[in-house]
């Protein structure tokens, strides 16, 4: 396999977006459990090649496994999003996120795993789980690492940390967030202040 291509395509917008064209390995293997003998998972994110075609394919078929291969995605660095890859390539294994589903595959008259989405950030993959989608990763080479990492350095920007007030400058409120006034006065038995 050849590595993954890095390009920035023309696709209309005022920047063209950084980008490299992936292809998805899922893989299928036999568990023992008598109600659901099957399981899927990512395999792998590899360089996408033109011999790969368009429709997804089966590479490996045994009685413990099936490998599909799943080409053309297109993984983008946006602007917008460079935080989300700078606290990918800070971590101590960046790596790519697949978003995947389950879908009918008329021509197979079965169902796979599809992948749907592949990103390298860290948002990106953040905002689907929290969808309740099922995202898995893998380790990204170290050529893409230090593609992202240039992204990162020319685009983002980190945030000044800002000092955090005292305890004690914070106005006081009560429990249902109206200000609350503290008195010093003295009050005797029946609340009346002393003179």
């Amino acid at each position: 396999m050849s590595d993954f291509l890095l390009q920035s395509p023309d696709n209309g917008d005022a920047v063209p977006r950084p980008c490299l064209n992936v292809a998805v390995v899922m893989l299928r293997e036999r568990i023992d459990n008598r109600w659901q003998p099957w399981r899927w998972s990512l395999g792998d994110v590899v360089p996408h090649e033109d011999g790969f075609g368009t429709e997804p394919r089966l590479l490996v078929k045994s009685d413990a496994e099936e490998r599909w291969l799943h080409p053309g995605f297109n993984v983008e660095l946006h602007l917008g999003d460079a935080e989300g890859y700078y606290l990918n390539v800070t971590t101590a294994q960046p790596c790519f996120w697949v978003v995947w589903r389950m879908q009918e595959v008329a021509a197979l008259a079965d169902e796979i795993a599809v992948p749907q989405i592949v990103t390298l950030s860290y948002h990106d993959a953040g905002r689907w789980l929290d969808a309740q989608e099922s995202v898995e990763q893998v380790p990204a080479p170290p050529h893409v690492v230090q593609w992202m990492q240039a992204f990162v350095d020319q685009h983002h920007v980190l945030e000044a940390k800002r000092r955090q007030r005292p305890q004690s400058f914070k106005t006081l409120e009560d429990r249902f967030g109206n200000p609350a006034r503290v008195s010093t006065d003295k009050t005797l038995g029946g609340g009346a202040p002393r003179g």
